[in-house]
């Protein structure tokens, strides 16, 4: 496909801009070279559109990301927080004009605490791994103020590569925790860890091989009896919610992705929201501004001990406001249903995909599950190359090499959106795939083929990204 600068054929006919220029003075009109294409509206608007319908979407594919929770977001919730008394309300508005939103904030501070256990949350953290960063500067607020000089973290080794990100950013120093065979903790490895030093452990659960750890009551027993915290990483939320919470658990800190658990969009940088949320003992350290309802109005507060700001003002308040529409319009057992339903949708789908490659652990999985293809190799085969392959049959592909763990590691969450229709549909595709590993597999290590971009040298491209316009690599037509 053309760039918007390639569309240009012939320069077109000048405008007359005399007049404009002794209306305006000529101080004002500029006179170089503006760089932009000489083309018309309706050509402009044919290009772009073109180009928007070349990209996978929730809206128009399936789309298996393990670990993301692609799920479909209600358009309603959309027209909702594009209200013209929500867009229009400057954040720095007084709290007697600002009662609407400060109700929102109130409720969904109510029913996130409802849903995990915890005691106070903060809106502020824009995406997740804000919102784990926020959790670290906690950790090391508390202990501090308790002058304990604990500089550990402990990590899975099948944690999110935002984890130890996160607790680095925080300057706390990092240390792996081994999985046992089953894909939890290995509880061993676990409590050689363990000493003065430990300010907690991060943990998702269910983890990033789709396992809900059979052993999680003992691992926070264990952290909490050698005084280290808790820290829960909520993008895997959508698999338990209703029936299980992470306070109940064990946690002290607690991260959500609104725009993974409760349909609002998200993907290309933007947007997201990822509140953070911690037990009574904690919660003075939140960043930014609660709100509190007293004398029969809502009030913004900010405790004298809070962490500071992690970001301005209130947080994502239009991602805030979408979840909040989606909590309101499924309800608590709407909530439940969808966490049953992905379930359901996962394990149905790790049926029919187990026979042709192996799972990673064989266990009953919760909302994702990871297979690995590391016996494709003998053909000379990659998880790439099938992922890539995937495309030629208009799916996105699952996550590739991750969990680190697992050898050749695809993991594919299907959500509780998608149907059994779609399911079995890719599944038959998957079959294809594997049998053309057998027959054909040079047609794989090419895919894809009907795609409008084909294979691309990614190393190339991540090592030399192109950042702005080049003219010596899309010159302007003259």
């Amino acid at each position: 496909m053309k760039t918007i600068f390639e569309l240009v054929q012939d320069k077109r006919e000048p405008i007359d801009l005399t007049n404009i220029k002794d209306y305006f003075g000529k101080e004002f009109i500029r006179t170089d070279d503006i760089n932009i294409p000489d083309i018309t509206e309706r050509e402009f608007v044919k290009h772009y559109t073109n180009l928007s319908q070349l990209n996978y979407c929730v809206d128009t594919n399936f789309y298996p990301l393990g670990s993301c929770t692609m799920k479909y977001n209600p358009k309603i919730s959309e027209k909702i927080a594009k209200k013209e008394k929500l867009t229009s309300l400057h954040p720095s508005a007084s709290d007697d004009d600002a009662q609407g939103v400060l109700e929102i904030l109130y409720l969904m501070d109510k029913y996130l605490c409802e849903l995990t256990g915890m005691d106070g949350f903060s809106f502020q953290p824009s995406a997740g791994a804000q919102g784990e960063l926020t959790g670290m500067l906690i950790f090391a607020k508390y202990f501090k103020d308790k002058k304990e000089k604990r500089k550990i973290i402990l990590i899975p080794d099948s944690s999110h590569g935002t984890n130890p990100a996160s607790a680095a950013l925080a300057s706390f120093e990092l240390a792996t925790v081994k999985s046992d065979r089953s894909g939890n903790i290995d509880l061993e490895d676990l409590k050689s860890k363990l000493n003065d030093n430990v300010a907690g452990l991060m943990i998702t659960n269910p983890n990033t091989l789709g396992l809900f750890d059979e052993h999680i009551l003992e691992i926070t027993e264990l952290v909490h009896s050698s005084g280290g915290l808790l820290y829960y990483d909520g993008a895997n939320f959508n698999a338990i919610i209703g029936y299980a919470r992470p306070g109940d658990m064990g946690f002290d800190v607690v991260h959500l992705n609104l725009h993974k658990t409760f349909g609002t969009p998200h993907g290309g940088g933007g947007p997201g929201a990822g509140p953070c949320g911690c037990k009574d003992f904690l919660v003075k350290y939140l960043p930014g501004q609660r709100v509190i309802f007293k004398d029969n109005k809502y009030h913004k507060i900010c405790s004298p001990e809070t962490i500071g700001n992690i970001s301005a003002f209130n947080g994502p308040i239009g991602v805030i406001v979408k979840a909040f529409c989606y909590i309101r319009s499924v309800g608590e057992e709407g909530l439940k249903e969808a966490s049953f339903k992905a379930v359901t949708n996962a394990n149905y789908l790790l049926e029919k995909l187990k026979n042709l490659l192996p799972p990673a652990i064989d266990r009953e999985c919760m909302h994702e599950f990871v297979l690995s293809g590391e016996r494709l190799k003998e053909k000379g085969v990659k998880t790439l190359d099938v992922a890539k392959r995937l495309l030629d049959f208009g799916f996105y592909a699952p996550t590739i090499y991750f969990p680190l763990i697992v050898p050749e590691a695809m993991m594919f969450e299907p959500t509780e959106s998608e149907t059994k229709e779609t399911l079995d549909e890719f599944a038959k595709s998957f079959e294809q795939i594997m049998n053309e590993v057998e027959t054909n597999p040079d047609l794989i290590k090419k895919a894809p083929h009907n795609t409008p971009v084909r294979r691309v040298d990614e190393v190339f491209a991540a090592r030399n990204p192109v950042l702005r316009w080049n003219k010596e690599l899309s010159p302007k037509p003259t």
